[in-house]
C-alpha cells in the first residue's frame, strides 16, 4: 500500500463502465487539486454518459462536459503512480494488468448508484451520496487542505 504521506503525482480511477464513479472521482480530483495531480479515469467496459452524474456534479459546481466514457484500452496511458479502483471488476483488472509495473493499486469499494430505483429525487440522492463519499475519501487520502482565502 502506498505511503499516505507521499502525494501521488498521477492517478488513474477505474470503475466498471467509466460512466458514474470513476468520472466523478476524476472530476473531484481535478477540482480539489487543479495543478498538483495528473488524473484520468476509465472503465473495464464501455459505458455511456449518465445524466444523473452531470446533474449532481453541477450541483457541486463541477463541470462534467469534458468527460467521454472510455475503457482501459481506449485510455492507452501508463505512468500512473496510483490506481484507485472503485468496483470489484476494476480492481481485478488493475491488479492483472499492472502486475509487472511499479504502481500502487488501492480498492475503494463504492456503491453503484445506478442500481437505485424510485423517484428522481431518490435516485439523485443516491448519486449525491456517492459524490460526497468520494470527495471525503479523496480529501482524506490526498491530505487536502483548503486553499487560503483571499
Amino acid at each position: 500500500m502506498a505511503d499516505p504521506l507521499i502525494q501521488p503525482s498521477a492517478i488513474l480511477f477505474i470503475c466498471r463502465m467509466n460512466a458514474v464513479r470513476s468520472p466523478m472521482a476524476e472530476a473531484l480530483t481535478r477540482t480539489l487539486f487543479p495543478k498538483q495531480i495528473y488524473v484520468r479515469s476509465c472503465g473495464v467496459f464501455a459505458g455511456e454518459r449518465d445524466p444523473f452524474v452531470d446533474a449532481v456534479m453541477e450541483e457541486a459546481g463541477v463541470d462534467m462536459s469534458f468527460h467521454t466514457p472510455k475503457t482501459f484500452e481506449d485510455l492507452a496511458e501508463e505512468g500512473f503512480d496510483l490506481i484507485i479502483t472503485l468496483a470489484p471488476e476494476a480492481h481485478h483488472m488493475a491488479l492483472d494488468t499492472t502486475r509487472t509495473q511499479a504502481v500502487d493499486v488501492e480498492y475503494w469499494p463504492t456503491i453503484d448508484p445506478t442500481i437505485v430505483t424510485g423517484s428522481r429525487s431518490q435516485i439523485m440522492e443516491a448519486y449525491r451520496e456517492v459524490r460526497e463519499a468520494l470527495k471525503m475519501r479523496l480529501m482524506k487520502r490526498l491530505n487536502w487542505t483548503a486553499p487560503p482565502s483571499s
